[in-house]
């Protein structure tokens, strides 16, 4: 723990009361406890599985500060390289077999879905914008609202995509449908198809059809492997996560097969800005079974192998610790109500959760990619411009729609 923090204030109390100090005294003091010997030796060998369980079961106590500010300790400095030995060993042996983990065939596939997305509804809506959605927003400046932020994210994404009102959109993994619906709005002459493999999600995103979206928004529960047809643009959020390494071969042979040869495709994914390397485990088994996060080198080869070509490539850095920083403080400030719903050990496995992915996206390696995608290189203009005019024509339109004032004001979250 002395290589790991040299910055900060660190107090451990060990199973048997002796207080150990690390970091240099500066910052705000995070004070932790172990309960048990089994406990300090779990998180010694094994902390990407071990730490989270510890703190679900309480036995790894945060009695100063809290869990996201000791993950910010361990993280910021180490980034796993001064780990203790075992640590590394196994860390290393998990990042060689990364490929031999089941494959996420279809059956697996929902069963992974309803594990994370077919909770009780009621939980999303105590941490998630009004439009539920669930990925990373798109922040124009450090103060934007989560609302303002997430219908960023949402023109951004249409910006690439260069619609046209008579275009056939597909949405692979749209959730509870926000940016179907967002999207439909656009394609007034066309058509937007939702697919999801939540039962929950599909049941939300056709209870909120508006009478204008009728016919132009169709949701269904159907795995992409399954799809047929022919799409002017496909996009797919927060989905290519659940693929698995295994499967992103037949991933992009399928898009190919479904966008037409003029088409255009927008891929918005976590990623890895590192070399490649493994699912957490206790991510894996606690919050989403059968993920994976790819770096860019896994990914390219298999566009190109599907035949399809690379248009545009844009990193979001920061974006989603932001977004995660607002879910924890909405989560954590319902958290009670959390606790109703399922019970204190889900609300410490949940707050971990949180805690943890903001303090990856903010310190360690972990980034948002959006990769367009075309068939032909004249599919999409040669320069970027069109995406900044396009965003700026949309935000001109809702000012219009809300006779001049601003849909979203910002705040302070």
């Amino acid at each position: 723990m002395g290589r790991i923090v040299t910055k900060g204030c660190l107090n451990v109390t060990t199973a048997r009361g002796a207080r150990l100090s690390f970091g240099d005294e500066t910052g705000a003091l995070v004070a932790v406890r172990f309960t048990d010997n089994r406990a300090q030796w779990a998180f010694l060998v094994d902390a990407d599985m071990r730490l989270g369980e510890l703190y679900m079961d309480g036995r790894f106590i945060v009695e100063r500060g809290t869990i996201y500010d000791f993950i910010a300790l361990i993280l910021r400095e180490a980034q796993n390289h001064t780990h203790p030995l075992a640590a590394r060993m196994i860390d290393s042996v998990r990042a060689r077999f990364r490929k031999w983990r089941l494959p996420n065939l279809k059956g697996r596939s929902k069963r992974n879905v309803a594990h994370h997305y077919d909770l009780d509804g009621r939980l999303y809506q105590l941490f998630l914008d009004g439009d539920r959605q669930y990925s990373c927003a798109y922040f124009e400046h450090p103060h934007q609202s989560l609302e303002d932020a997430q219908l960023s994210k949402k023109r951004h994404l249409a910006a690439k995509l260069l619609l046209e009102p008579h275009h056939r959109v597909l949405d692979i993994g749209c959730g509870w449908g926000g940016l179907a619906r967002h999207l439909a709005a656009r394609v007034t002459q066309g058509e937007v198809l939702g697919t999801t493999l939540s039962e929950e999600q599909l049941t939300y995103a056709r209870g909120l059809h508006k009478h204008d979206e009728i016919g132009r928004v169709v949701f269904e529960l159907q795995d992409y492997r399954g799809l047929s047809g022919c799409f002017d643009r496909i996009v797919s959020v927060g989905m290519f996560e659940h693929v698995g390494a295994a499967s992103y071969g037949t991933f992009f042979k399928t898009c190919a097969k479904l966008l037409d040869d003029s088409g255009v495709m927008v891929l918005h994914t976590i990623g890895c800005s590192a070399t490649p390397g493994f699912t957490t485990p206790w991510l894996d088994k606690y919050i989403f079974p059968g993920g994976y996060i790819p770096s860019l080198s896994e990914i390219i080869p298999q566009i190109e192998k599907a035949g399809l070509i690379v248009t545009d490539v844009e990193i979001l850095r920061l974006h989603y610790a932001w977004t995660l920083k607002i879910w924890r403080d909405r989560f954590m400030a319902r958290r009670q109500e959390a606790a109703t719903l399922y019970d204190e050990r889900f609300c410490r496995m949940w707050e971990f959760y949180l805690a943890a992915a903001e303090a990856a996206f903010r310190y360690e390696d972990l980034v948002v990619f959006q990769i367009q995608i075309a068939k032909r290189n004249d599919s999409v203009p040669v320069t970027r411009n069109y995406i900044r005019d396009d965003e700026q024509q949309a935000g001109r339109d809702i000012a219009a729609l809300f006779g001049g004032r601003a849909a979203f004001k910002p705040n302070m979250e």
